[in-house]
Parts: structure tokens; sequence; C-alpha cells
């Protein structure tokens, strides 16, 4: 199913995730390049909710740019599974091995202000991340791996707790919806 079908079938789970969607399916119809950074306004981005089994602990990764605890995921880079992406960033910046959908459905979506910054020497003006995300799972018993130019440390945390270590306020909020979807996905 191609990208925009994903995003007109999405069901968003509350005003936040219902802007978005309506916000991002505009930019679809606008923009011919949200699949690359070409577009320096806007682009595509796939983000994971790393779960352990018992979808008690997500894995974290020490973002080095932002010096905080966050998901892991990339930049689209062409690329129109977003699926294909989480799971490609999931285990470069982890070092897993064994990823995988919990279901292959977005499981959130937001548009994320990204500051300016820089990155491996090069200025990045502020612009907006079309973010997918999807639910993925892995054995916390698994051997992981830091990322050095992403990532400082990785680690298990409770659910809770991966909302908290978070610095980014902005985010926090991001990473409470994803437990309360997940709470709602295991009470199924």
């Amino acid at each position: 199913m191609n990208l925009k079908k994903q995003f007109q079938e999405y069901t968003p789970c509350n005003a936040q995730e219902e802007k978005d969607r309506e916000i991002i399916l505009r930019y679809m119809d606008t923009f011919d390049n949200l699949l690359t950074r070409e577009n320096e306004f806007a682009h595509f981005t796939a983000s994971a909710w790393l779960v352990n089994k018992e979808r008690t602990k997500v894995l974290m990764a020490y973002h080095n740019i932002y010096n905080s605890w966050s998901w892991v995921g990339g930049h689209a880079d062409g690329e129109e599974n977003l699926l294909y992406v989480a799971i490609k960033e999931a285990k470069e910046e982890t070092g897993l091995v064994n990823v995988e959908p919990v279901s292959s459905d977005i499981y959130s979506i937001e548009i994320l202000g990204v500051p300016a910054h820089e990155k491996r020497g090069q200025h990045v003006a502020t612009h907006v991340h079309l973010n997918v995300t999807y639910l993925l799972e892995a054995d916390e018993d698994e051997l992981t791996q830091i990322k050095p130019d992403e990532n400082s440390d990785i680690a298990w945390m409770e659910i809770d707790e991966a909302v908290e270590a978070s610095t980014e306020p902005e985010m926090k909020v991001v990473y409470r919806k994803l437990n309360e979807k997940l709470r709602v996905y295991q009470a199924r």
C-alpha cells in the first residue's frame, strides 16, 4: 500500500494526530520531494517504539545531537516503505540483529520540530520531520552496541522510566502517547 493511502486510512488517536495527519496529507499533495532531505522544510522520518517481548520496556538511545534519551529512527532518504526504514534504523542504532514489527500498521504519527544544529560539520536549518512511528519488538537479552556517530549509550528502560529519562519536553508528550497506546494495545 502506498504511503499516501496509509495516511488516508490511518485512524488518529487524538487531536494532535488528527491535525498532523491533515497537514501531512496536504503536504503530500503540495510537495513531490518529502521522502528526501532535498525538501529542507519538511521530510519524512520513521521512528521505532522498540519494546521487549513482554512489552514492559522500551529500548532508548542517548542521542548525541539532542543530549537526551530518545527513541531510534531516521530519515526516509527516498524510501517510501517507512516500516523498512524504522526497522533498518533500529538495527543500525542499537546493534540488534533481530527486530520485528508487532504490526505492519502505522503505530503513531507526529510532526516534530527540529531546531537548527550541526551534523557532520554541516549546518542544518530549522525544519520539521513528518514522522511515522512503528511498534517494533526485540529480545532484551540480545547484545546491543552504540553507534558512536549518533548515540553514546543504549538502555532498556521501563516504559514510564523512558519518558522521564528524556530531557526534551515535547518528546515526553510523544512518548507518553506511545505508552498510552501500548497499554491499550496490551489490553486487547
